[in-house]
């Protein structure tokens, strides 16, 4: 094939899954999330870069916040992208697109919940969303944390 040409179309077919729905389903009911380490491990950089103190990571509390500032009463969540429903990047897969919209909605309605029981406590909460973590983002989470944390 001469650099001008182009390659043969290829046919990307979808592999079979070796369970069943039903079975597919129980299996991956199972799965319990830990949290983002790639995410949480780049919000700790950032606290120490900027010099963030006080904060405490799995704190056992009914919302699981990735983050607490105890003495400031602040609840820090790292939502990703995808997960939690921010268009920054457009992801919206095709296949079974019913069911990625019905969890995004879930998340998002969670998140909504989970928020306002912080709040009714007395604590703020700062959502920071994976996108942020960027580099190309950087002025905009110092602004974000600055107004919490007196950057």
């Amino acid at each position: 094939m001469s650099r001008n040409e182009l390659p043969p179309k290829i046919e990307v077919t979808q592999m079979p899954d070796v369970y069943d729905k039903q079975t597919r389903s129980a299996v991956m009911s199972k799965v319990r999330s830990r949290g983002n380490k790639s995410t949480e491990l780049r919000l700790i950089e950032i606290f120490n870069e900027y010099k963030i103190k006080g904060w405490r990571r799995n704190y056992p509390v009914k919302g699981h916040p990735d983050f607490v500032f105890l003495e400031k009463r602040v609840a820090v969540f790292v939502d990703g992208c995808f997960w939690h429903g921010h268009n920054c990047r457009n992801t919206r897969p095709k296949q079974n697109e019913e069911y990625w919209s019905a969890k995004r909605k879930r998340n998002q309605d969670h998140d909504k919940a989970v928020t306002e029981e912080f709040t009714s406590r007395g604590w703020i909460v700062l959502r920071i969303w994976e996108c942020e973590l960027k580099k190309k983002n950087t002025a905009l989470l110092r602004e974000k944390l600055g107004y919490f944390f007196s950057l």
